[in-house]
């Protein structure tokens, strides 16, 4: 099972901007690229700070001051590396509350932006796709067992298991396993397991409790 990382999912960089640029330059490009907001980097490429619509907004109502990007930019920038997965990269979006992430190598080094829309991409994949990754990889591959007494339902990205597995011990691994999977929205357990049958029958056959004497 392989979910997909920073690499997969980023923009590659295709504009930045230097602390010298300025204020129209910078709404140019913004508008040009059709993006929300340009990392600046400096001259060794590595990201110093983020323009955004929203700091040029601000700069054009406030009264004076230097329009360039280097004044304008929100520092300390926050960035990602390429390795990381998915989540790793959600979970530092939300943290510091921001919408993009720098992508660098490991010299340091602009490589890519990532993006909430990026991360959108995760949740168009195909149903089909999401239910053959849980056969291949979860029950057959990392679990071993057989998906002939399994039946796995994908709509939407839920996931709806059912069917039977031979010991419930496995279950909260195998449901685990599948919400890491790229796509899936939800996991509903409706599993039954062969170890609760043989305990039910096992208690069938236990001898009846002896009946109290009547009182005379």
């Amino acid at each position: 099972m392989r979910n997909r990382s920073v690499a997969d999912l980023m923009t590659p960089t295709a504009v930045a901007v230097q602390p010298g640029t300025s204020f129209k330059e910078i709404a140019r490009l913004l508008d040009e690229y059709g993006i929300t907001a340009v990392p600046v980097v400096d001259e060794d490429n590595r990201p110093v700070g983020v323009v955004s619509e929203a700091d040029l907004l601000r700069r054009h109502t406030a009264k004076g001051g230097p329009s360039t990007a280097g004044a304008m930019m929100s520092s300390p920038v926050v960035v990602a590396r390429p390795s990381w997965t998915a989540i790793e990269a959600a979970r530092l979006m939300e943290r510091h509350r921001v919408k993009r992430l720098p992508v660098v190598d490991a010299g340091g080094q602009l490589i890519g932006v990532l993006s909430r829309s990026d991360l959108l991409q995760l949740f168009l994949r195909r149903d089909r796709a999401i239910q053959e990754e849980i056969l291949e990889d979860v029950v057959m591959r990392i679990l071993g067992i057989s998906p002939a007494a399994l039946h796995i339902d994908v709509d939407e990205g839920r996931v709806t298991l059912s069917g039977t597995l031979e010991r419930k011990s496995i279950a909260p691994v195998f449901v685990r396993l599948c919400e890491s999977v790229d796509g899936v929205v939800e996991v509903v357990d409706r599993l039954t397991y062969e170890d609760d049958v043989d305990r039910d029958e096992g208690d069938s056959d236990a001898p009846a409790e002896a009946e109290a004497p009547p009182l005379p």
